[in-house]
C-alpha cells in the first residue's frame, strides 16, 4: 500500500547574517517543514525568504497546503501539480510557490532517506563536482571593503565572481567594477548583478560603460516582471543577460526564453516551488539551449547542479551558506574547496536546522485524522 502524508509540522526560524545584505536585511527567514508518512518515515524541508512574506508562507503551509496534502500520496512529483492547481486561485507564484517548496523539499528528503541516498543520487548524479563562483551582496560596501572581498575570493581560489551594481551614480559603479577587475586580473570571470535597479535606458547606458571590463553576464538589469523591456535590452547590448531568481513558474521561464530575453536562467529552487518544478525548468532550459545557474541556497543548489547534465555554475555568497551561518544541526551536505563543490555523503537533502534557532512563534503540527 502506498504511504500517505500523515503529519506536517512547521517551525519558524530567524538566521542572523554575518554580513548584512543592507541596512534592512540583517537576517534570513526560514520555515522548516517536517513531514511524516503513514509508515512513520520522516523528511525535512524548508521555505526561505530574506525579508518579505515569512509569516504568510507559514500560514499557507499550516492551513491551505496542510489541509490539501494530508492523506494524499507522500510522493513529491505526484502531489505538486494537483496542489498547485488547488492553490492557484490565491496566486500562481510568489507566496504560493515559496510555501509549496517547503513540503516538496521535505518529500524529496523523505524519499531519499528511505532509499538511503542523497537527493543528488536519488535524482540521478551526473557529476562528482561542480564549479562555484564567489558572490556578495555588496552594493553598500565602501570601495575598500569591496576590494578586500574580491581579494578574499582570489585567495580562496574562485575562478569567477559576481558583484552588485546599480548605484544612483553610474560613475561609482564604473569605479568599483574597475577596481574589482584589477584585483581579479584578466583571466577570471566577472559577472555583475543590478537586482532590478535600472529602467531600459539606464540599463543600456550602464552596461555600455561597464562592458569594457569583460563581463560574463549582467544579472537582473530590469524589473523582473517586464518581459518586453528585457527583449528590447537584449537586442541593444552585447553582454549576455542572466535572470530568473524572481520568476516563479516554468510558464514565466518559458515566456522569457521563447521571447529571446535571456541567455542564462537562474531559478531559485525555493521560489519556484521546490525540486520538482526546478527540474522541469532545467529541462526547459536544456531543450531551448539556454544556460542554467541555480540561484543562491548553496546547500540545495549544488546538489541540484550535480544531478544535471552539462556544466552549471553554483553561487557561493560569502558567509551566507546555512553552514557558514551556523544554522545546521548536522554536517553540511556539500563542501566547497577552491572553485569546486561536492557532496559530503549526508542522506536525503541533508539540511537540518539547529534547534537553538527559533523565531517568536511556536511550532505548528497538523495531523491527518485516522
Amino acid at each position: 500500500m502506498t504511504a500517505t502524508i500523515a503529519r506536517i509540522a512547521t517551525r519558524p526560524i530567524r538566521i542572523p547574517l554575518l554580513r548584512p545584505w543592507g541596512p534592512d536585511v540583517r537576517d534570513l527567514s526560514v520555515i522548516e517543514v517536517e513531514v511524516e508518512d503513514s509508515d512513520g518515515a520522516v523528511g525535512w524541508g524548508f521555505s526561505w525568504t530574506p525579508t518579505i512574506g515569512a509569516a504568510a508562507v507559514r500560514a499557507h503551509l499550516d492551513h491551505d497546503i496542510s489541509d490539501f496534502a494530508l492523506g494524499r500520496e507522500a510522493e513529491a512529483s505526484a502531489l505538486w501539480d494537483p496542489l498547485w492547481t488547488h492553490l492557484h486561485e490565491g496566486g500562481s507564484g510568489g507566496i504560493t510557490t515559496i510555501a509549496m517548496a517547503g513540503l516538496d523539499l521535505a518529500l524529496w528528503d523523505l524519499a531519499a532517506r528511505r532509499a538511503g541516498v542523497s537527493v543528488t543520487d536519488l535524482i540521478g548524479r551526473q557529476h562528482e563536482t561542480a564549479t562555484v563562483y564567489g558572490s556578495g551582496v555588496n552594493l553598500h560596501y565602501p570601495l575598500d571593503e569591496l576590494v578586500a572581498q574580491a581579494s578574499r575570493w582570489v585567495e580562496a581560489g574562485f575562478d569567477a565572481v559576481k558583484v552588485k551594481v546599480g548605484s544612483p551614480d553610474l560613475a561609482r559603479d564604473v569605479e568599483r567594477i574597475a577596481a574589482v577587475r584589477e584585483v581579479l586580473g584578466p583571466d577570471r570571470g566577472l559577472m555583475i548583478d543590478a537586482n532590478q535597479r535600472w529602467n531600459l535606458e539606464q540599463a543600456e547606458r550602464a552596461i555600455g560603460e561597464l562592458a569594457a571590463f569583460d563581463l560574463a553576464w549582467i544579472e537582473e538589469p530590469l524589473r523582473a516582471d517586464d518581459l518586453h523591456a528585457h527583449v528590447e535590452l537584449r537586442r541593444r547590448i552585447e553582454v549576455p543577460v542572466a535572470l530568473g531568481e524572481n520568476l516563479h513558474t516554468r510558464y514565466r521561464f518559458a515566456e522569457f526564453i521563447d521571447a529571446g530575453a535571456v541567455d542564462l536562467v537562474q531559478p531559485n529552487a525555493v521560489r519556484v516551488g521546490g525540486i520538482t518544478p526546478f527540474l522541469r525548468i532545467a529541462d526547459l532550459a536544456a531543450d531551448r539551449g539556454v544556460g542554467l545557474a541555480p540561484h543562491l541556497l548553496l546547500e540545495l543548489s549544488a546538489q541540484l547542479a550535480l544531478a544535471r547534465p552539462g556544466e552549471h555554475l553554483v553561487e557561493s555568497v560569502e558567509d551566507a551558506s546555512f553552514a557558514a551561518l551556523g544554522a545546521l544541526a548536522t554536517p553540511s551536505p556539500v563542501a566547497v574547496s577552491g572553485a569546486t563543490v561536492s557532496t559530503t555523503g549526508q542522506p536525503g537533502l541533508g539540511v537540518r536546522f539547529s534547534n537553538e534557532l527559533t523565531d517568536a512563534a511556536a511550532s505548528v503540527s497538523h495531523t491527518e485524522d485516522r
